[in-house]
C-alpha cells in the first residue's frame, strides 16, 4: 500500500509540473506573440483585440468563475471611457491618470451596481444589471459632458509619464500590451488564490458555501468590483486608442458583444475570451469591407459554436487534451 501511495504521489507530482511547464510555455508564447504582433498587423487592429480581450476576460471573471451573469457591463466600459476621454481633453490629464480616473470610476459605479444586484440571482440579477446600464445609457445621452450623440472626439493620447508619446503607434501599442498584461496577470492571481477557490465554491453550490461559513455576499461583490474596475480599465484604454469615447460603448448590444465572445472563447477559461474576442475582432473588422451583414454572420457562427463548442473553443480544446491524457 506505500509503495502504491508513493506512486500516485509521483505521478501526480509529475503531472503538476508538466502542467506547469505547459503554462509557462503558453505564457511564453502568448508574449512573444504580442511583442511581435505590430510588425505583422496593423497595431491599430491588435490594439482593439487587446482592449475587447481584457474587457471579455474581466467580464469571464464575474460569469466564469462567479456564476454570475450581468447584461450591464457596457456601463463600466463605456462610463470608463467618456470619463478618461474627459480628463484627458477637458482637463489635461496625462494619459496615466486618465486611465486610473475612468477605472475608479468603473470601480464605484460597480460597488453600486453590485449593492442593488447582488442579493439576487439568475435572470433577476441579470435584468438588474441591464436596468441599470441603461440608465447610465442615458445619462450618457442627454448629459452636456458626453457630447451627446456626438461623444467626445479628438481626446489627446498625450505623454506617459511625461517621457513617452502616445501618438507614436509603437509606443502606444506597447502601453496597451503593458495594460493588457497587468489585467490579465491580475485575473490570473485572483482565480488561483484562496479568494479565487471561494467563487469557484459560490459558483458551484452556493448554499454549501454559505454552511461551511462563507458571506458569499461580500465575495460576490468584491468580484463583481473587480470586474467593473478591469472592464472600466479597458474601456478608458480604448478611449485614448481611438481618440474617442461614443455612445456605442455604453449600448447594450456592447454588454451582448462580450457575453458572445467569452461563450465563443470558452467561459470559465483563462485564454478563452482573449481568443473570442480576436475571433470577433477579426471578423467585425474584416466583414466590415463586405456587403454581408455583420450581425447575421457572427450569430449564425455564434449559432454554430454552441452546437459543436459547448464548451467554447479553448474548452473544448482542454478537455480533448485531458481525453488524449487520460
Amino acid at each position: 500500500m506505500t509503495a502504491e501511495t508513493h506512486k500516485m504521489t509521483t505521478v501526480a507530482v509529475r503531472q503538476t509540473s508538466e502542467d506547469t511547464t505547459r503554462r509557462t510555455l503558453l505564457l511564453a508564447a502568448g508574449l512573444a506573440v504580442g511583442l511581435a504582433a505590430p510588425f505583422v498587423l496593423y497595431p491599430v487592429f491588435v490594439m482593439k483585440v487587446l482592449c475587447f480581450a481584457l474587457f471579455a476576460c474581466a467580464f469571464n471573471l464575474l460569469i466564469g468563475f462567479a456564476g454570475l451573469l450581468s447584461f450591464g457591463h457596457a456601463a463600466f466600459f463605456g462610463g470608463a471611457a467618456y470619463i478618461t476621454a474627459h480628463a484627458a481633453k477637458v482637463w489635461g490629464l496625462p494619459p496615466e491618470l486618465s486611465i486610473l480616473l475612468g477605472a475608479g470610476f468603473s470601480a464605484v459605479l460597480g460597488l453600486a451596481f453590485g449593492a442593488l444586484a447582488i442579493r439576487r440571482q439568475g435572470i433577476y440579477f441579470a435584468m438588474i444589471t441591464l436596468a441599470l446600464a441603461q440608465m447610465v445609457f442615458f445619462l450618457a445621452l442627454q448629459l452636456k459632458f458626453t457630447g451627446g450623440e456626438d461623444g467626445i472626439q479628438g481626446v489627446p493620447r498625450g505623454q506617459l509619464f511625461g517621457l513617452f508619446d502616445l501618438n507614436q503607434p509603437l509606443v502606444m501599442y506597447y502601453f496597451v500590451l503593458a495594460i493588457f498584461l497587468f489585467g490579465f496577470a491580475l485575473i490570473w492571481r485572483t482565480v488561483h488564490s484562496p479568494f479565487g477557490q471561494v467563487l469557484k465554491a459560490i459558483r458551484e453550490n452556493e448554499p454549501r458555501a454559505i454552511s461551511l461559513g462563507y458571506r458569499t455576499e461580500r465575495y460576490k461583490l468584491l468580484a463583481f468590483v473587480l470586474s467593473a474596475s478591469l472592464a472600466g480599465l479597458a474601456g478608458g484604454t480604448k478611449a485614448l486608442v481611438f481618440q474617442l469615447a461614443s455612445l456605442t460603448d455604453v449600448q447594450w448590444q456592447m454588454s451582448g458583444e462580450v457575453v458572445l465572445m467569452t461563450l465563443l472563447g470558452g467561459m470559465g477559461t483563462l485564454f478563452g475570451p482573449v481568443v473570442g474576442a480576436a475571433l470577433v475582432v477579426t471578423l467585425e473588422s474584416y466583414l466590415a469591407g463586405t456587403n454581408l451583414p455583420v450581425p447575421v454572420v457572427i450569430g449564425a457562427i455564434f449559432v454554430v459554436c454552441v452546437l459543436l463548442f459547448r464548451r467554447g473553443i479553448v474548452g473544448e480544446l482542454q478537455a480533448f487534451l485531458a481525453r488524449r491524457k487520460s
